[in-house]
């Protein structure tokens, strides 16, 4: 990178570091809105990625269906690993370290490509005692084959698109990376019909048309990086040696970060597992209505994904009270957000999941996970925007017990018990998951209110007020 262009992209960061601090409030909603445009074309792409499978039929719903955990577990490692760079990137620079955001940037690049090695070899080697593990019925493992093959081998282009995008956001810039993605999860819209039915490909066209756009994503990051030295970071290798800690940093934060991804997809897993137990077409209802939840979950994962670098620069520009700020201002705008959907998905409910599948039954049980769904909305401003607030202020660990917290120690073993030991109907499996929700949302409450009064008092600074979560 020349001189010449690496002040200008230094010049860009700094600027953007000065508007986030005189306004923490509008840098939220200038991070998180392309984020939320982005995801929002992204759920766009699940939710008719499943209407064109399902038109395949519910054979092939299912299949798919099975699939999600392994894919969920996958990604969600490699998002692990991306909000700890995301984090560290933006600390170093609130704190003017250039060098250092290079090497976290170098780094993690080269952790991406050895994750990309081992997610390919273990897919292809033990793909398909996976999902008969995780329930596949034998006489559907063809069908779920057919489609997680195909994107074993795109693995690569997923994630090292997740680690580019990550270098971006940690700068804060979103704008670029969020368009990159729109433009292709258009496109993978409109390729699904065509590899699914034009070519007759069925559940693997669906596969081939990810795939596809994965890597038109991944290589236009790579020509913005490497040819383009369009982002603040330098990823030239030049002088390049292990620095024990950045990757102890990588570690301390990712790991745990992509250890609560594990947790979520083992308790999808488990849970595909207890309602294969009553009908498979639970299971896929449980999918569809995973699907639609997005359209709530995701505007907050949007913010909660802009509180990893704004925390992450405030608190490396030593300003505490922005991040504690800007944190209780989101929560009460999520918090609203999540009241309205709540009400919107009680009585709209059916109306969403028509569009899936013809099938009665699976709209039936896709109806009533909804509703009952719903009733956690209101819990998820505070497990999901906590645990990356915590990130950005260089802890990985709450994220990992949150949701070990509200997955695998009590949803599941409740839902396990309501239907193994007891034999009760599928919604008490609905209800351990709201019990599960709530009580991890109580909890990161609390370890927020301890986590930042105690970064402020360390750090030398007055103590504000408990923090109180505003509504309005």
């Amino acid at each position: 990178m020349s001189a010449t262009t690496r002040l200008e992209n230094q010049g860009r960061a700094g600027q953007r570091l000065e508007q986030f601090q005189s306004n923490p409030r509008r840098a939220l909603w200038t991070l998180a809105l392309p984020i939320m445009i982005g995801m929002s074309i992204y759920t766009a792409y699940m939710i008719a990625d499943m209407i064109f499978v399902g038109m395949l039929g519910p054979d092939a719903l299912i299949a798919v269906a099975f699939n999600m955990p392994l894919l969920f577990l996958a990604m969600g490692a490699t998002f692990g690993l991306g909000s700890a760079v995301t984090a560290l990137i933006a600390r170093a620079i609130g704190a003017k370290d250039d060098r250092r955001a290079d090497l976290v940037a170098q780094h993690s690049t080269l952790v991406g490509v050895g994750m990309t090695v081992v997610f390919i070899s273990i897919g292809f080697g033990y793909g398909e005692k996976l999902l008969l593990g995780i329930g596949v019925p034998p006489d559907l493992l063809p069908l779920a084959w057919e489609y997680f093959s195909v994107l074993v081998a795109g693995f690569a282009f997923q994630v090292l698109s997740i680690l580019f995008r990550s270098m971006f956001s940690g700068e804060g810039e979103v704008k670029l990376p969020v368009t990159i993605q729109a433009v292709a999860t258009v496109v993978n819209i409109v390729l699904d019909p065509i590899f699914i039915f034009g070519l007759d490909m069925g559940v693997r066209g669906a596969a081939v048309a990810t795939v596809v756009t994965q890597a038109a994503v991944m290589l236009t990051f790579a020509w913005l990086l490497f040819i383009r030295k369009r982002a603040h970071v330098d990823l030239s290798f030049r002088g390049f040696r292990i620095d024990s800690d950045i990757v102890g940093d990588l570690i301390r934060i990712g790991a745990p970060a992509s250890l609560s991804f594990v947790v979520m997809a083992a308790g999808g897993t488990a849970f595909n597992r207890i309602l294969v137990e009553r009908s498979p077409d639970a299971v896929a209802a449980f999918q569809i209505g995973g699907r639609v939840d997005h359209l709530v979950i995701l505007p907050l994962v949007a913010m909660a994904s802009s509180l990893v670098t704004l925390v992450g620069m405030f608190s490396g520009a030593g300003r505490l009270d922005l991040a504690e700020q800007v944190v209780r201002y989101a929560m009460g705008r999520g918090l609203l957000l999540a009241i309205v959907a709540s009400t919107l998905f009680l009585v709209f409910a059916p109306w969403l999941v028509a569009p899936f599948t013809d099938s009665e039954s699976i709209r039936s049980y896709a109806v009533q996970y909804l509703r009952f769904a719903s009733l956690v909305f209101p819990a998820f401003p505070f497990s999901i925007m906590i645990g990356r607030a915590l990130q950005g202020l260089g802890h990985g660990t709450p994220e990992l017990v949150l949701s070990l917290m509200r997955v695998l120690l009590i949803s599941v073993p409740l839902a396990a018990l309501a239907v193994f030991r007891f034999g009760l109907p599928i919604h008490f499996v609905w209800m351990a998951m709201i019990i599960g929700g709530w009580t991890s949302a109580v909890v990161a409450l609390q370890w927020w209110r301890l986590a930042i009064r105690a970064a402020i008092r360390d750090a030398g600074e007055p103590l504000s007020p408990l923090v109180e979560v505003p509504v309005a």
